[in-house]
């Protein structure tokens, strides 16, 4: 395991982050169990994993019990909470109570205090905002954030699924009045999923973002589950949710068949091939993993060291490459670089240009 800053911080964490939604202390038919959770949890840290990801809402997001993972979690860091950077998100709510939920310091005041009760724990080293409501004031939010520094309840603060205006909005208005600037974005992003390469990546690589991606496997159509190339085969089912959320899509089967012919090329799992593409993009890109069982994680850890070919990079380029709309579709035709240039552009010095492919 290596280990990265977060963003514009020194905050050291490991180049993968464990996602714990599964984590429950609830009986249910695609969680993970007490028990399966701590092996998932042991399996991660032996092999030098520190950060972990969490919500109040994960561990029963639709049974009406809010901040299930968060007391498994406790169990399991009660031993030793200082090594592990622990991160948690406030915003959903499984209740009908409508103060709490949404974006509101009062949301967020709820929320943290009722998170580190579960945890049993005084702070969290990571608060992530888990989606935008659109109506809260972005000064609200940080003017909340601030009062929870202040008071030792968080020590950095970020944003989860929120549109990349939002985001430098709040960055620029934390560093012209001296608060406490968010340091990463959290969005979906893996091969089958790259249109946060429109904006959200470029804005976190301009502003020193680090970037946490969360579906790095996309629902597991990553690893061969439902292209076939582990005999498993099955039906889509992902229960996260996804800018692709319906049916298993022809593009994202594209991607994954393209991935298991790289895969079956390199000798390695699918999973192991499409979070070393993950880590090689530009910026700190953390994936999080999450599992149900503990020899899925494995399989997961033990690609750490994989180092794709160009060839191969190029391959997956092709393959999942996305749309890029309006304006970068047209920043990048021939025609306005020839005119924004005077015919220049392969003649002009571009080491300031921002790496992903928008771009």
């Amino acid at each position: 395991m290596r280990y990265r800053l977060l963003g514009a911080s020194g905050l050291r964490v490991s180049e993968i982050a464990l996602g714990a939604m599964t984590f429950s202390d609830r009986d249910l038919s695609w969680g993970a169990s007490p028990e399966q959770s701590r092996a998932i949890f042991h399996a991660f840290a032996d092999a030098g994993g520190t950060f972990i990801d969490t919500a109040s809402i994960y561990g029963d997001m639709f049974g009406g019990e809010d901040h299930s993972s968060e007391r498994v979690l406790a169990d399991l860091l009660a031993g030793d909470r200082e090594h592990f950077v622990l991160a948690t998100k406030y915003t959903s709510s499984n209740t009908t109570d409508v103060s709490r939920s949404g974006n509101s310091v009062k949301s967020m005041r709820q929320s943290i205090d009722a998170s580190l009760r579960a945890l049993r724990t005084d702070y969290v080293d990571v608060l992530w905002l888990h989606m935008w409501d659109g109506t809260t004031p972005v000064e609200e939010v940080l003017r909340g954030v601030q009062q929870l520094v202040s008071a030792g309840k968080i020590l950095y603060f970020g944003f989860s699924d929120t549109p990349a205006w939002v985001v430098s909005h709040a960055v620029a208005l934390a560093r012209a009045r001296g608060w406490t600037p968010p340091i990463a974005v959290q969005v979906e992003y893996s091969l089958a999923e790259r249109t946060a390469e429109r904006e959200l990546l470029p804005m976190a690589e301009a502003l020193d973002l680090g970037i946490l991606a969360w579906g790095p496997l996309a629902g597991g159509v990553l690893t061969g589950k439902y292209t076939g190339t582990d005999g498993r085969g099955g039906r889509y089912g992902n229960m996260a949710f996804s800018a692709k959320v319906g049916p298993l899509d022809e593009h994202r089967l594209r991607v994954g068949r393209a991935l298991d012919g790289v895969a079956a090329k390199l000798g390695h799992p699918a999973s192991q091939v499409a979070l070393a593409w993950l880590r090689n993009r530009p910026g700190v890109v953390i994936p999080i993993v999450g599992a149900r069982q503990p020899d899925q994680l494995t399989e997961n850890l033990a690609g750490l060291d994989l180092v794709l070919p160009d060839e191969s990079l190029a391959e997956l380029e092709a393959a999942s490459a996305p749309a890029l709309g309006f304006p970068e579709a047209f920043l990048a035709h021939e025609l306005a670089r020839s005119f924004r240039t005077s015919g220049h552009y392969d003649a002009i010095d571009n080491h300031r240009a921002l790496h992903y492919p928008a771009r």
